[in-house]
């Protein structure tokens, strides 16, 4: 069953501003690519002159997604999946992910960007036997997304959450951490939380995130590793813990040397 998979209207794209950067797409740059403007080039770049460890983290938070989901939806047992933030499509989405494991798994994607939605209508399919959709709705707002989720998830029964890089679009910490709570209150136990956000302990990536912040794209706020490792409180985190992207269960084949720490991610379990 593939939802919501008619081709993008002109008024979605009407509401596009190629002027101004956009966080979506400067990620879809640095991952390599093609739905971007020159505009988000021009900041993408301007961002790894000073931080040049920017591509690796944007991969880096990619690939922790990848083994995050296979966990969940293979020995964890998850068939639902609650994608916040989910960015424009690029390849291993949670859906193809979690359906090559589990094919009826029911995957919604939320994100409030025009940009994300046409292309989402076209590009998020689905298996015969599990169900994609995407929600346009603010992480602001939780109500909504719950709301508008339920429509495809049966939220009685286990949801893994997923937050990868977007809990810095809410600039008050406290607010944050109160958004994602009422998420996860909602969630019955048994449901996961799947989270990644960059720490302020690195100079060259605090640096570049106060100039993009001056870009006039949607600024993004960088949080103390114990502001991260908050966002769990209340639930029972899998094994390793609160880790660097890459140390959060590597595939043998790609574990490399540890670096400076500019991104902490973890997978918890509500009990």
């Amino acid at each position: 069953m593939t939802q919501d998979s008619s081709a993008p209207s002109k008024a979605a794209f009407a509401k596009i501003d190629s002027t101004v950067p956009h966080s979506a797409r400067i990620w879809n740059y640095w991952l390599g690519g093609k739905d971007n403007y020159p505009v988000d080039h021009e900041a993408g770049d301007a961002f790894r002159e000073v931080f040049s460890g920017i591509t690796d983290l944007a991969r880096d938070s990619r690939a922790f997604l990848g083994r995050a989901v296979r966990h969940l939806a293979g020995e964890a047992g998850i068939r639902q999946f609650l994608d916040i933030g989910t960015g424009l499509p690029t390849v291993d989405n949670t859906h193809e992910i979690a359906q090559g494991v589990a094919p009826e798994a029911r995957i919604v994607y939320v994100d409030n960007d025009p940009l994300v939605l046409a292309h989402a209508r076209v590009l998020l399919t689905s298996t015969p036997e599990g169900a994609t959709a995407y929600v346009d709705a603010d992480l602001h707002d939780p109500g909504t997304v719950l709301r508008e989720a339920s429509r495809t998830l049966d939220l009685t029964r286990p949801v893994a959450l997923t937050l990868m890089q977007v809990s810095g679009h809410i600039a008050d910490y406290d607010e944050a951490r109160r958004i994602v709570d009422a998420l996860m209150a909602a969630l019955p136990s048994g449901s996961y939380l799947a989270f990644n956000d960059s720490v302020d302990t690195n100079k060259a990536n605090v640096e570049a995130t106060r100039l993009y912040n001056e870009s006039g794209a949607a600024p993004y706020h960088l949080r103390s590793p114990q502001q991260l490792a908050g966002f769990f409180d209340g639930l029972e985190l899998l094994d390793p813990g609160v880790v660097p992207l890459t140390d959060w269960r590597p595939d043998p084949a790609t574990a490399g040397a540890a670096g400076e720490v500019i991104a902490l991610c973890g997978v918890a379990r509500k009990p």
